[in-house]
């Protein structure tokens, strides 16, 4: 079914600093579980606790770093 989104929501960011998130498509905006579609702008040095999200979360670096940890391995995204 198509759906309209004529604005994304802005959504509160856990971390040790004020991080901006525009949804798009996901729980808050579409009322969807399954995926998350957000632009997120990030200061240097802003991060947040450990996550395990319920639906399916891409993330493409358009610009910096992004630095990832997991259980098992790191990453670092330019």
């Amino acid at each position: 079914m198509a759906q309209l989104i004529k604005s994304p929501s802005i959504i509160k960011a856990a971390g040790n600093k004020e991080k901006i998130i525009k949804e798009f498509f996901g729980h808050v905006n579409s009322k969807t579980s399954e995926v998350s579609i957000a632009h997120m702008k990030s200061p240097e040095g802003w991060s947040e606790p450990g996550q395990s999200p319920k639906f399916n979360e891409y993330t493409l670096v358009l610009k910096g770093k992004l630095s990832i940890t997991t259980k098992n391995e790191e990453f670092e995204v330019f």
